[in-house]
């Protein structure tokens, strides 16, 4: 996913990453108690609470976080927490899908549209845009886990359909439905990776050019600071010397 891991590699080059520490942790919280409150708190028994807890220990998210986490879900909280799924087209022609946890539905549409607006873009209606992308398993790996021949070789094996590595780490790609036995075997192979979630994956990504770059980029910029956001996945593309430009 060209725009999104773009997206990450400028907020880490701008330092972000530590000053969102918390809003991160917010959020991986709040998937996990949404995961262990829709199935078993049992993690073994309940693969999207696995992947709650892999991505929160890949953030570094204390254990006592994820523990109160799990427990919230089985306590009295009466908040209801809804997946709500917002399609739009952003600077540029990007088109951009917003997945968001809440629990205030009328507060979290507003203040997406309001961003959409804001930032030269227009929210559209349920799949306007996600018929440009297409669902995957998406598991992680740093650089130093093995050669791009070793993950290619046990990736192909465990019944991935795609792999990219690059200087910054492996991402393994599968269909939704073999997430569960590719993880489980790339577990055994390499241990945990740094994420495991279903993610978009943009069929095609389009060029943007610097001034619609950055409108774009501050657009991403806002909805990832919204609480109620979980990922934001877009189909873009920037050349690497406005990339330069943009994060200095």
């Amino acid at each position: 996913m060209a725009g999104h891991s773009q997206f990450k590699n400028i907020m880490h080059r701008k330092g972000r990453q530590d000053a969102k520490r918390a809003k991160v942790f917010t959020k991986l919280a709040r998937e996990i108690t949404v995961a262990a409150k829709l199935g078993s708190p049992d993690p073994d028994m309940n693969p999207r609470l696995r992947a709650a807890l892999i991505a929160g220990r890949g953030q570094n998210m204390p254990k006592d976080n994820m523990e109160r986490a799990i427990k919230k879900a089985t306590g009295d909280d009466e908040a209801i927490y809804e997946e709500v799924r917002y399609e739009g087209y952003a600077s540029g022609g990007v088109a951009v899908i917003v997945e968001t946890l809440t629990d205030n539905r009328n507060r979290t549409a507003s203040e997406v549209r309001a961003a959409f607006t804001k930032h030269g873009g227009n929210l559209g209606e349920t799949g306007s845009v996600s018929f440009m992308f297409e669902q995957v398993g998406l598991f992680t790996y740093p650089p130093d886990v093995a050669s791009a021949d070793d993950v290619f070789e046990a990736a192909l094996e465990a019944g991935a359909q795609d792999v990219e590595s690059t200087d910054g780490g492996h991402e393994i790609t599968c269909e939704p439905d073999d997430f569960s036995d590719v993880r489980d075997a790339l577990d055994e192979k390499f241990g945990e990776p740094e994420s495991a979630r279903l993610d978009w994956k943009p069929q095609n990504s389009i060029a943007v050019e610097e001034d619609a770059a950055g409108t774009l980029l501050k657009l991403l910029d806002v909805l990832d600071d919204n609480d109620d956001v979980q990922r934001v996945a877009a189909n873009f593309d920037i050349a690497e010397d406005v990339m330069e430009r943009l994060s200095a």
